[in-house]
Protein backbone atom coordinates (compact mmCIF):
# COMPACT_ATOMS: atom_id res chain seq x y z
CA UNK A 1 0.00 0.00 0.00
CA UNK A 2 1.31 3.42 -0.96
CA UNK A 3 1.26 6.15 1.69
CA UNK A 4 1.81 9.75 0.60
CA UNK A 5 1.74 12.99 2.53
CA UNK A 6 1.15 16.64 1.89
CA UNK A 7 3.04 18.81 4.38
CA UNK A 8 2.33 22.52 3.88
CA UNK A 9 3.52 25.28 6.17
CA UNK A 10 0.67 27.37 7.62
CA UNK A 11 2.12 30.68 6.44
CA UNK A 12 -0.88 31.87 4.42
CA UNK A 13 -3.36 30.82 1.79
CA UNK A 14 -2.73 27.81 -0.41
CA UNK A 15 -1.63 28.63 -3.94
CA UNK A 16 -1.88 26.66 -7.17
CA UNK A 17 1.51 25.03 -6.59
CA UNK A 18 0.35 23.72 -3.20
CA UNK A 19 -2.80 22.33 -4.77
CA UNK A 20 -0.86 20.65 -7.57
CA UNK A 21 1.44 18.97 -5.05
CA UNK A 22 -1.51 17.84 -2.92
CA UNK A 23 -3.34 16.54 -6.00
CA UNK A 24 -0.35 14.49 -7.17
CA UNK A 25 0.14 12.99 -3.71
CA UNK A 26 -3.58 12.23 -3.43
CA UNK A 27 -3.78 10.58 -6.86
CA UNK A 28 -0.67 8.46 -6.34
CA UNK A 29 -1.99 7.15 -3.01
CA UNK A 30 -5.51 6.49 -4.26
CA UNK A 31 -4.35 4.82 -7.49
CA UNK A 32 -2.77 2.11 -5.34
CA UNK A 33 -5.54 1.96 -2.72
CA UNK A 34 -3.25 3.71 -0.26
CA UNK A 35 -3.47 6.57 2.20
CA UNK A 36 -3.12 10.31 1.72
CA UNK A 37 -1.87 12.07 4.86
CA UNK A 38 -1.97 15.73 5.84
CA UNK A 39 0.91 16.87 8.03
CA UNK A 40 1.19 20.53 9.05
CA UNK A 41 4.79 21.71 9.32
CA UNK A 42 4.64 24.89 11.37
CA UNK A 43 8.39 25.18 11.80
CA UNK A 44 8.50 28.75 10.42
CA UNK A 45 7.05 30.42 13.52
CA UNK A 46 7.95 33.94 12.34
CA UNK A 47 5.68 33.70 9.28
CA UNK A 48 2.90 31.67 10.91
CA UNK A 49 -0.55 32.99 9.95
CA UNK A 50 -3.35 32.44 12.46
CA UNK A 51 -6.09 30.32 10.92
CA UNK A 52 -3.94 29.09 8.03
CA UNK A 53 -4.25 25.45 9.13
CA UNK A 54 -8.04 25.73 8.91
CA UNK A 55 -7.72 27.34 5.47
CA UNK A 56 -5.51 24.46 4.30
CA UNK A 57 -7.97 21.83 5.56
CA UNK A 58 -10.93 23.71 4.07
CA UNK A 59 -9.23 24.11 0.68
CA UNK A 60 -8.44 20.39 0.53
CA UNK A 61 -12.05 19.54 1.42
CA UNK A 62 -13.54 21.92 -1.16
CA UNK A 63 -11.33 20.46 -3.89
CA UNK A 64 -12.21 16.87 -2.95
CA UNK A 65 -8.74 15.99 -1.66
CA UNK A 66 -9.90 14.23 1.50
CA UNK A 67 -7.02 13.03 3.66
CA UNK A 68 -7.12 9.69 5.45
CA UNK A 69 -4.95 10.80 8.35
CA UNK A 70 -4.16 14.24 9.69
CA UNK A 71 -4.25 16.65 12.63
CA UNK A 72 -7.97 16.19 13.26
CA UNK A 73 -8.27 12.56 12.13
CA UNK A 74 -5.37 10.69 13.74
CA UNK A 75 -3.96 7.39 12.57
CA UNK A 76 -0.82 5.31 12.63
CA UNK A 77 1.54 7.68 10.77
CA UNK A 78 1.65 10.64 13.20
CA UNK A 79 2.64 13.12 14.39
CA UNK A 80 0.52 15.28 12.11
CA UNK A 81 1.77 18.64 13.34
CA UNK A 82 5.49 19.34 13.37
CA UNK A 83 6.61 22.39 15.33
Amino acid sequence: MTVTRFAPSPTGYMHIGNLRTALYSFLIAKHDGGKFILRIEDTDRERLVEGATDIIKSTLAVTGLHYDEGPDVGGEHGPYVQS
